[in-house]
This record gives C-alpha cells, structure tokens and sequence, in this order.
C-alpha cells in the first residue's frame, strides 16, 4: 500500500478517508511542537519508504528532495506555496507540489467583516466602557458612541483573490458600494464589487481594506504619498500583509485624523512590544495575526488536500 507521511494539522474525517488507500503516518507539527530539518526529512522519507508527503509549516528543500529520490508528491496546507518547498528542486526530481489556495478565505473575510463592524460602531470601546463603569446614558445614546453604519458607505478592497472575493461578497450583502483595485484580475470577475484603479478607490472609499500578496510592487503601497489622497476620516484594515503598509506614515494619518481608525491583524513586528505605539493609540484595534486561524480552516485544507492526492493516483 501506497505510505502517506502528513506533517500537518488535519481533520480525522478525511484522514479515514485517505486510510483507504494510504498507509499514513500523521504527526502535526503543533504536535511535535518542531519542525523537522530538511536533510533529516529527505532521509526519513527514504528509510520509511514514503511516497507522498504533506507539510504546513515544514520545508522541502533540494537537499530533501536529494535523498529522497522516490518522492512522487508534495501537499502544502497553505494557500501559496511560498519558501517552504524549493520548486526548482521538485520540478528537477520530478515531484508534484499541491497547495490549498482559498483554505482560509472565509475566515479572514470574516475577521475583516467583524473588524469593519468594530471601526464603525466603535464596539471595543464601548466595552471598555462599560467595564471602566463609564456608562452614562446622556452620553452613549447618539453621537461620538453611536458610530456610522456600513450601508450606504463605499469599501475599497486592495486585492480580489479569494479572500478579497469573499470580502466583497460579504459587503454587497450589507448594501456598501464596493470598489476593488487588483491588475490581475479582469471586470468580468469583479462583481460583485466594481474595478477602478488605485486613485480612485482612494479617493472615494470610507473603508479601505487589504487583500493582496507582499510582492516588491506591493511593498509600502499605502505610504504617505497614497493616504495623503484618501478622504478625511476613513477607516484602514489591514489583514493582509504588514509591509503593505507604510506603518510610520499611517502612525502620522491616524494622529492627525486623515485616518480616523484602523484594525491591524499583521503587524511590522510580531509579537508586538511593549513600547510600540500602536498600544498607546484607542482608535487602533489590533489582533495577533489570527486572520486565518479559525478551526474550520484545518477542514478546508485537509478537504483540498485529500481531493488533490486521490486525483493524483486516479482514485477521483
């Protein structure tokens, strides 16, 4: 029987699933709480003969790819494959390399929609509060504590891959205009949210949100120069990628007021210090990088993953 090794979190549903026809060995690497050097894993794949692999935070490298010469496949519970395996090398040993794109689409668009919803009406503040025993009705009723609702408003969405679709998805839901800027994507896949170039949706969003890849294009595409362009008073979130962002001109944005709010689940540093000044800002909310944590999203990938090894042997 074929032998699976799985370094990755995965759900018992289709590890049953792939028992069928897989000899599998499966210890997730939260589990074993290290990540296996790469050399060591080429050789372990060879002495246990092992054919197929799985990883997620694990790295297939040349040298892994060198002694194991009868690796056939490689799954990535990832949406992009990125540094963790080498595909020069896999290409040379002839190796198929699979990855997850949109396993955690749902849950950072979630996060990105429950983010929005706390800029708008101010929820965490509101909580605390209540908690500080600061609740004076005179006060809290409408005004500054009543905050602004979404419909009606216009989301700019920086990226339209999978996560940026089921952002945009969700917004339409809620009745807000929605703009996107992505070059890669064309207008007849947009909708439902409307393609405009990144001038525009900067000058006409009230919520700006992050969806794209940090590619050296990407790199500081909100610096100084591109929030000086943006209306008085938006809202920034950012569940993308830290470095998208210039985090010292949105400092400066969010001191003066041209940004009047931000949710940060990626940050330049992680984790945060102590002395950072995002900690010293309460029109800030910040997260610690949970976007595509949720536990759903173990399923997802191993769903994906599943499905792609049983096509590869012509079990689909």
């Amino acid at each position: 029987m074929k032998r699976l090794l799985i370094l990755a979190q995965f759900t018992p549903i289709y590890l049953e699933r792939l028992r069928r026809h897989f000899e599998i060995l499966h210890e997730s690497w939260l589990e074993t709480v290290e990540l296996v050097d790469p050399e060591a894993l080429g050789e372990r794949l060879r002495t246990q003969g092992i054919d197929y692999l799985v990883i997620e935070a694990d790295f297939v490298l040349a040298e892994t790819f060198a002694a194991a010469p009868n690796l056939r496949f490689v799954g990535v519970c990832r949406g992009e494959i990125g540094p963790h395996v080498d595909m020069e090398a896999a290409a040379e040993h002839g190796v198929t390399v699979v990855s997850t794109p949109g396993r955690n689409a749902v849950a950072v668009a979630e996060l990105t929609l429950g983010l929005m919803l706390a800029l708008a009406r101010r929820i965490p503040q509101a909580h605390e509060l209540v908690r500080a025993g600061q609740w004076d009705s005179a006060l809290t009723g409408y005004g500054a504590w009543g905050g602004i609702e979404l419909a009606g408003r216009t989301a700019g969405l920086i990226g339209l891959g999978a996560v940026g679709r089921a952002v945009a998805q969700r917004l339409h839901a809620l009745d807000m205009r929605v703009l996107a800027f992505d070059p890669f994507v064309a207008a007849a896949q947009a909708a439902p949210a409307a393609l405009v170039d990144l001038p525009t949706l900067l000058r006409a969003a009230d919520f700006i949100s992050l969806h794209c890849p940090l590619t050296p294009q990407t790199r500081h595409l909100l610096d100084e120069t591109a929030l000086a362009q943006t209306k008085p008073g938006i809202f920034l979130i950012n569940t993308a990628r830290a470095a998208v962002v210039d985090e010292d001109a949105l400092l400066d944005a969010l001191r003066s007021g041209r940004v009047a709010g931000a949710a940060l689940d990626v940050h330049r540093v992680e984790p945060l210090p102590p002395n950072s000044p995002w900690l010293a800002l309460d029109r800030v909310i910040l997260t610690p990088h949970i976007g595509g944590a949720s536990v759903d999203v173990i399923g997802h990938h191993s769903r994906l993953i599943t499905e792609a090894l049983e096509q590869f042997v012509g079990l689909g």
